[in-house]
């Protein structure tokens, strides 16, 4: 009988489009066949967690979620977004009691920083409290983000050189930080990067054995294959989706709707392209400019083993195998 290591988690990460979804399934299958270990699928993809977006997230099909325990999908509705705390938080719940019953856990996503944010951790910040949010969104609807930026640069001016100006979230939260704690975001940041945020060897969960498997395409071969995505959306009623979400009272301003492929819909549903190539056409370089920042951010990321999601399936499943089995 195999000895076996506790705690397993696999991370299976990568940019959109590259296989996660069928490449966790059959890697959960054979997992569970040579080892005899219960399998659970966790999903750190931002979009999968809300219930109403479906053919505009590739969200895995109703067979696919059958086939295995699937844990924060279909969780939440888009007009209350999950931040990456609040999913840390969550997806840290569900491993640990998973972890407890003796389940491997594989993580599958290509939000980036919601995986750092479970593994590595978050800024520490007291909750904002509703007045304070309230008060804020308010300056925000009827002054812009200027308001903001000027109490950034005086308060926090190392915060106002790094954030992108046209981060208006982040640079909202380093305003409510420092409101409600009167010290600097800058200041947690540097407390995190002391402990490298993209080193996965070191990690707030010790106790977790983790192997993190990043898979990606040739460039060539992946756009081909996000051009086909795209025309399958389409064809999938992906218009009729977005139409109907509008319909229901949303007002295409929710962070969920302002992603990759449903802006694009919402546009072109408000007349802003002649046609539906032309929104297609547009869909397919968003899905290509976010590929290539996700691919910048998990670059950096370490320990990892990388793997192309078409050709190394059997050499991902082999060394996981091994990974999971204690070498006598």
């Amino acid at each position: 009988m195999k000895s076996l290591k506790k705690n397993i988690s696999i991370i299976i990460s990568g940019p959109t489009a590259s296989g996660k979804t069928s490449t966790s399934l059959t890697l959960a299958n054979e997992i569970q066949r040579e080892t005899g270990l219960t399998v659970s699928i966790v999903n750190f993809d931002s979009l999968l967690f809300y219930h109403e977006l479906n053919i505009g997230t590739a969200k895995p099909a109703s067979d696919e979620l059958s086939s295995r325990k699937h844990f924060l999908i279909n969780i939440k509705s888009a007009k209350s977004p999950m931040n990456a705390s609040s999913y840390a938080e969550e997806a840290e719940k569900i491993i640990k009691k998973l972890h407890a019953e003796n389940n491997v856990v594989i993580l599958v996503g290509g939000s980036a920083f919601y995986i750092r944010a479970l593994v590595k951790g978050m800024y520490h910040s007291r909750p904002t409290s509703l007045e304070l949010q309230e008060k804020m969104q308010e300056i925000y609807d009827k002054e812009g983000i200027n308001p903001f930026l000027d109490t950034l640069k005086e308060t926090d001016p190392e915060s106002f050189d790094n954030l992108h100006h046209n981060d208006h979230y982040r640079i909202m939260r380093a305003v409510e930080h420092f409101k409600m704690t009167g010290k600097k975001f800058s200041d947690e940041k540097k407390k995190l990067d002391i402990n490298d945020p993209y080193d996965f060897s070191r990690t707030i969960h010790p106790d977790w054995n983790i192997f993190h498997a990043y898979l990606d395409l040739p460039k060539e071969a992946h756009q081909i294959i996000i051009q086909k995505r795209t025309e399958k959306m389409v064809n999938d009623g992906f218009r009729e989706e977005v139409e109907k979400l509008l319909d229901s009272g949303f007002t295409g301003e929710e962070k969920p709707l302002k992603s990759v492929g449903y802006k694009e819909m919402v546009d072109y549903i408000r007349g802003k392209y002649d046609s539906m190539d032309e929104c297609m056409e547009r869909i397919t370089i968003s899905t290509r400019q976010l590929a290539k920042s996700q691919r910048t951010f998990f670059k950096k990321i370490h320990p990892k083993t990388s793997y192309n999601a078409i050709d190394d399936t059997e050499k991902l499943v082999s060394d996981v195998i091994k990974f999971i089995c204690i070498t006598p």
